[in-house]
């Protein structure tokens, strides 16, 4: 396989060494410009989107989000995709092509073996209300808007999605930072102006040793994340205060939202205010 990444990378050399720079650049300024969303949920085979970390991530979630399971892989860099250290990115892409490539089963095997794993719910404000006032059809339509953000969040900062739930997401993180992070991602999202409905979303984070079964979880710290989301408001990120302990000096900010009593649960928890600035 190897082999074939490094024959494949000098041919790549090779064609940009006899093609003349502008020419690339202009290619490249007509493909940014195309839109191909619709054409993305229609897609019905296995799809890998491959980028960098340093160039291209946002674009790659985003794509990655309307293909309906799409799979992503980013490597380390800053030039396109085709460019540079391409033999680094090949293998991955002639493994996919070979066999399939899963790196959400990759990040969710991350989090499975974490000692301790964050847990992220989202939960979609007024969703009943919202789907009465639009239909099925339109409703659904806003739906898959609400869906498609949250995808990308989660592919962009490691999350590995345990199951949607209709107006809202499980998630699962080996890192406590990086379930935060996703979180602002997400809250920013919706927050950005849309000509389409208003979307509001509630999120509730945990941490803890949940039992782990059929790529579910389950435990007190689950029931906790998700009696958590339910205490937000619309825009608004709560955490447990163990959270808040794994992420000391690592530059988030919070506001004390007070002790609370969650059903089913024994002991009271404290619940702090996630702000959107992130470090």
């Amino acid at each position: 396989m190897l082999h074939a990444a490094e024959d494949v990378a000098q041919e790549f050399e090779r064609w940009f060494a006899a093609h003349d720079i502008d020419h690339v650049a202009q290619v490249d300024a007509l493909i940014s410009g195309i839109d191909i969303t619709d054409d993305c949920r229609r897609i019905a085979i296995p799809t890998l989107v491959a980028g960098r970390r340093g160039t291209d991530a946002r674009q790659c979630a985003d794509l990655a989000a309307h293909i309906p399971g799409a799979q992503m892989y980013l490597s380390e860099g800053t030039s396109i995709s085709w460019q540079g250290d391409i033999e680094h990115p090949l293998p991955t892409m002639l493994a996919f092509l070979a066999e399939g490539y899963e790196p959400a089963a990759v990040a969710r095997h991350a989090s499975n073996s974490a000692p301790i794993q964050s847990l992220l719910f989202t939960d979609l404000e007024g969703h009943v209300a919202m789907m009465s006032r639009l239909g099925d059809v339109e409703g659904r339509a806003v739906l898959r808007e609400h869906e498609a953000r949250t995808r990308q969040a989660l592919a962009a900062h490691g999350g590995a999605e345990v199951k949607a739930m209709g107006d809202g997401f499980m998630a699962s993180f080996a890192s406590a930072q990086d379930a935060l992070r996703c979180a602002i991602a997400i809250q920013r999202a919706f927050a950005e102006p849309d000509a389409g409905e208003e979307l509001r979303v509630r999120i509730g984070v945990n941490a803890g040793e949940p039992i782990a079964e059929d790529e579910d979880f389950f435990g007190a710290s689950v029931i906790a994340a998700a009696r958590i989301a339910a205490l937000a408001s619309g825009g608004q990120t709560l955490i447990a205060n163990v959270v808040r302990e794994l992420v000391a000096g690592k530059g988030f900010l919070f506001r004390d939202a007070g002790e609370h009593r969650l059903k089913g649960l024994e002991e009271p928890i404290r619940v702090w205010e996630l702000r959107a600035d992130e470090p």
